[in-house]
């Protein structure tokens, strides 16, 4: 799973561009009665991260709240400006996303945080002797050449003691990561440990490491990636649609929760072309990290948005203060 990681002039280029607003197919009506037609963008291809969507699916509870709810493919440029632009309800981005794109003035809007906790890692082959981030340094990562990949890099390296600078940065983008280290064109990147390191380990059984970030909060900050977003505009106009989608969808993250196999069972039905193997160890590693304990699914904490809004700031991606209460909201998610 690739990240997206995009700055202030890359969003501002994409917003530019515009082009985003045609990859999805605008609204999916087909027609559904009385149904509500409501579009759900993904942020990659099917997997883990969208088990509770799946599982309301499968068993209908968007229906039985009136609602026609369509998946669809993740736009070029993110899922930002389709959202603003009314193209899409709902959809998925990280917190590194959704900051900047407030910044830029794009009206996205957090619901929710599909797990508590950042779930990257930085992974490589075993055989390259990495144990801590200070063995990083005299390795080359690999990535999409993004201000917060270097900022959060050398943090971790200087922390634990090593030499930021002795670090070699390339730009790889959108590639297959595996092979790139195993063919020494780069020694580590970053990933997701939920899927990524959990194919290469448990699939594909190779011999691979992983440096996870929420390891490493006294250097780092932890943060949303990723959230369910929607637009102010979608909040404003549709605040029922809003409601009865998180309301299905939350107890669709609770069944993933309890039963990871009916998580992989819901995803492959909806998406048959998906690995069974990778979802059934995916959603297995997931169901208990989805929450801590005693904590309802999806809250977030405007603590976390204060946070990594100002570290963002120190990292040069955002340059002018945001609203952070502007920017999510736990008004929708059901009271229990």
């Amino acid at each position: 799973m690739k990240r997206w990681i995009l700055g202030a002039a890359a969003l501002a280029a994409a917003l530019l561009a515009g082009a985003v607003l045609t990859a999805c197919g605008g609204d999916d009506d087909d027609g559904g009665g009385k149904l509500t037609p409501v579009t759900f963008m993904l942020n990659w291809t099917p997997n883990t991260y969208h088990s509770g969507v799946y599982i309301a699916l499968d068993r209908g509870w968007y229906r039985d709240a009136g609602l026609d709810v369509k998946t669809i493919e993740p736009a070029a440029g993110g899922t930002a400006q389709v959202l603003a632009a009314g193209k899409a309800d709902f959809g998925v981005m990280a917190q590194e996303e959704i900051i900047p794109a407030r910044a830029e003035g794009v009206p996205v809007v957090a619901l929710a945080a599909l797990i508590q906790h950042n779930d990257s890692s930085l992974y490589f082959l075993k055989s390259e002797g990495i144990t801590r981030p200070r063995d990083l340094e005299g390795k080359t990562y690999g990535g999409f050449g993004g201000v917060l990949e270097r900022q959060l890099i050398s943090e971790l390296v200087k922390c634990d003691g090593g030499d930021p600078s002795k670090v070699k940065f390339v730009e790889v983008g959108n590639v297959d990561y595996l092979a790139g280290m195993e063919s020494n064109r780069f020694d580590f990147v970053w990933v997701f440990e939920f899927w990524d390191v959990l194919r290469a380990r448990e699939v594909e059984k190779k011999d691979v490491g992983s440096l996870k970030f929420i390891d490493y909060t006294n250097c780092i900050p932890d943060w949303y990636t990723p959230l369910i977003v929607t637009s102010e505009q979608m909040i404003k106009e549709k605040p029922d649609v809003v409601r009865k989608f998180m309301e299905a969808t939350v107890r669709g993250y609770e069944v993933a929760m309890k039963d990871p196999q009916a998580a992989a069972d819901a995803i492959m039905k909806g998406a048959p072309e998906s690995d069974r193997k990778l979802l059934e160890v995916s959603a297995k590693y997931l169901s208990t990290r989805y929450v801590d304990p005693g904590r309802p699914w999806g809250l977030q904490d405007r603590e976390v948005w204060v946070t990594f809004t100002q570290y963002l700031r120190r990292a040069g991606l955002i340059d002018k203060e945001i609203d952070v209460d502007a920017a999510f909201t736990n008004e929708f998610l059901p009271k229990r």
